[in-house]
């Protein structure tokens, strides 16, 4: 069937080199808690990922093989348990070199519309690309995860705009989803306001990025890079919010975790 997958613009996998997956695990110091079934999962779905999508990089980069695979595997862990389907609806990731430019507009309540110029490390387009760092993109480990970040707002614009209610599985309590989630934005909207009123030291040591204070989306975003990363944090802080994200992603990161250091204190 080569001349059909050649006709729909399909491309079948690649085995990905052990050498490269090491280095990728290496890397990326969540993954080695994957117990070994779940890491070979993993990259089996990243060589699928691969070759469904198109990485293009822009203002000069040119995106290798260990680019690809280093955001691959990080943006396949939220699916791990869901399955490559969920990320159907868009095909290209555009790499720069650092931060980018993304121009935007504001209506202030006057009704005047005012143009400006944001600098950003990751954007997910609606039914359109993933735009990435790769600076940003290989700061990944200490609950900082700009590739999750993104992805995570993929999943949550399946059933429309990000708004922090991706589309739940069957089975999910949608109203206990909402409740675990405007209590720990809210109580994060309060937190992140005093800390501001303390002064930009006070913010750095919020456990969890202040980012996710601009929007319950952006909340979403910033709540996932931290319950694949540091765990520990999301279910100290946010238990109800922890559990239902546990049950959407279909993964327990905290358990992993706490089992993986059980095996190598032993």
């Amino acid at each position: 069937m080569g001349w059909l997958d050649r006709l729909l613009g399909r491309r079948r996998p690649r085995p990905i080199p052990q050498p490269l997956w090491q280095q990728t695990v290496a890397r990326l110091p969540f993954l080695k808690w994957l117990p070994a079934a779940d890491l070979a999962r993993l990259q089996s779905l990243s060589e699928a990922f691969l070759a469904a999508k198109q990485f293009s990089g822009a203002a000069g980069l040119e995106v290798d093989d260990a680019m690809g695979v280093h955001i691959a595997a990080q943006g396949c862990l939220p699916i791990l348990n869901l399955g490559l389907e969920w990320y159907d609806d868009w095909v290209e990731i555009i790499v720069y070199p650092d931060e980018f430019v993304v121009p935007r507009q504001e209506m202030d309540p006057d009704g005047v519309v005012h143009e400006y110029d944001e600098v950003a490390a990751g954007q997910a387009w609606d039914g359109g690309p993933l735009i990435l760092s790769w600076q940003d993109s290989q700061m990944a480990g200490d609950g900082y995860n700009v590739v999750i970040h993104e992805f995570a707002h993929k999943l949550d614009m399946i059933n429309g705009a990000p708004d922090g209610l991706p589309p739940l599985h069957p089975g999910m309590d949608r109203e206990a989803w909402v409740a675990a989630l405007d209590g720990a934005y809210d109580d994060f909207l309060a937190r992140v306001e005093r800390a501001e009123a303390r002064g930009e030291e006070a913010l750095e040591q919020l456990p969890i990025d202040p980012y996710g204070a601009e929007h319950p989306g952006e909340f979403f975003a910033v709540v996932s890079e931290s319950f694949f990363e540091q765990p520990q944090v999301v279910a100290a802080e946010y238990p109800a919010l922890y559990a239902q994200l546990a049950l959407f992603y279909r993964q327990d990161p905290l358990a992993r975790a706490q089992a993986a250091g059980s095996s190598r204190s032993r």
